[in-house]
């Protein structure tokens, strides 16, 4: 069986009307060099065959010299939407799908920037099955030697923002024919019965971070505005002298809630602490442990916001930094991708919303987050994104320390899987809820 390298639609398709219309096609979506194992054909056209699937990919390994590791895939979900997914670079499609999936897309006469394989993806998935294999079936040169935390940014950095409209355009197209488009609504912030002690409360969940969360609390507690606010800190736990240090804390705005490890509280169920304690205030306010606001307005700012536009949630930008908060690459994150118009349909193809994030309490109490420590924001971002609107501010108002202390620096790829597949997980139950919502409505 050939291998084809993909290049653009018009190309697969030309290669596979030219090579006898087999059931499957395997093609090569990067140029790096790879080494089948002797089962390989067999073990996927097999699998491929016996589970009708129309892509079928596996495990694989990456060689850096005599060094191997193995680089597991993940199950594609019904929500793995993101034009990043790890399908690993070799890839087998079934062919008649294939060809009915990119007919329409070659009368299209915009040459896509990557090819058109985000679109013919996202196409082949309607109503079919896709297949991982979690066996490694072949191997390929390793060439990114960058950290996890060094490759998260790669989809907001502003080099990319041709690709960025252009897979936005692409996955609008998909929600439309899925049905699964939303257009949030406004909301009353001033309607809700509910009695707050503060207008704002600046919320920062943290567990062993002796060398940062000062920093973290003074930057909330110095903070100027027309209004009473509040800083409510949950430790989770801490053991390092962080609780020792939040202790001795002595301002009239800073309020100490401790989790004990008998709890089993992940970040999200810290968050649902404060945000149930009967300290929080009308809007709750994200701060994590390790980064600072930008300067003594930013609460201010975001207050402004929701007053101003009536949204259920805000969301700021943030300048990455190293620890001693010098700018570093790369640089401000603003998430144009979200727009007025198409920011919550976009936002279930991307990986994040920005920072910082902050919340209209009594929609908060009402959805509450999942008890985990990755994605917990995002799961609560998307729900009430779907039916709120959410206010964004492009400036940047949050420091957001980068160093080895971070808790995603340096992840392995079975942890990123982890991560991801979790993220898909929530991408696959929001979009269902907005097309079972949106089918109601009819």
């Amino acid at each position: 069986m050939k291998i084809i390298r993909f290049t653009n639609i018009h190309n697969l398709r030309d290669e596979i009307l030219g090579g006898g219309l087999e059931q499957f096609v395997v093609i090569q979506l990067d140029d790096r060099e790879y080494q089948l194992d002797s089962n390989y054909f067999h073990r996927m056209e097999e699998v491929a065959s016996d589970a009708d699937s129309t892509i079928t990919y596996c495990h694989y390994r990456e060689k850096d010299g005599e060094k191997v590791t193995l680089h597991p895939v993940i199950d594609y979900q019904f929500g793995s939407v993101r034009d990043d997914f790890d399908f690993g670079p070799l890839v087998m499609l079934n062919v008649a799908d294939a060809l009915a999936a990119s007919e329409e897309m070659v009368q299209n006469s915009i040459e896509s920037v990557d090819g058109g394989w985000y679109e013919l993806r996202l196409r082949m998935s309607v109503g079919r099955t896709i297949a991982a294999i979690p066996e490694y079936l072949y191997t390929v040169e390793k060439i990114d030697f960058r950290k996890s935390g060094a490759k998260q940014h790669d989809y907001v950095n502003p080099r990319n923002i041709i690709y960025q409209a252009h897979m936005e355009r692409v996955f609008t197209d998909f929600l439309i024919a899925s049905g699964g488009m939303v257009n949030p609504q406004q909301v009353d912030t001033f309607n809700s019965q509910e009695n707050f002690p503060v207008e704002a409360s600046v919320i920062i969940p943290v567990r062993n971070r002796v060398n940062t969360i000062k920093d973290a609390v003074d930057s909330a507690l110095t903070q100027e505005a027309a209004f009473d606010f509040n800083v409510i800190v949950v430790d989770n736990g801490s053991t390092d002298g962080t609780r020792e240090i939040l202790e001795k804390i002595d301002d009239p705005k800073f309020r100490l809630i401790k989790v004990e490890d008998s709890e089993y509280m992940g970040i999200g169920g810290c968050w649902n602490k404060a945000i149930l304690s009967p300290y929080c205030g009308r809007y709750a306010v994200q701060l994590d442990s390790d980064d600072v606001y930008s300067d003594k307005k930013t609460l201010g700012k975001i207050v402004e916001k929701f007053h101003y536009e009536n949204c259920g949630m805000v969301v700021g930008s943030y300048m990455l930094t190293d620890f001693d908060l010098n700018p570093i690459p790369p640089g401000l994150i603003d998430h144009k991708e979200w727009t007025e118009l198409n920011g919550a349909n976009n936002a279930l193809r991307v990986n994040g919303f920005g920072a910082p994030r902050a919340y209209y309490t009594p929609l908060l109490r009402n959805v509450l987050f999942p008890n985990v420590s990755y994605g917990e924001d995002y799961a609560v971002a998307l729900r009430i994104s779907r039916d709120y609107t959410v206010g964004r501010i492009y400036e940047p108002i949050y420091y957001c320390r980068r160093w080895s202390g971070n808790s995603d620096a340096d992840l392995s790829i079975e942890l990123t899987n982890k991560h991801n597949e979790y993220k898909d997980f929530v991408r696959s139950v929001e979009l269902i809820a907005r097309i079972r919502a949106n089918m109601n409505e009819e």
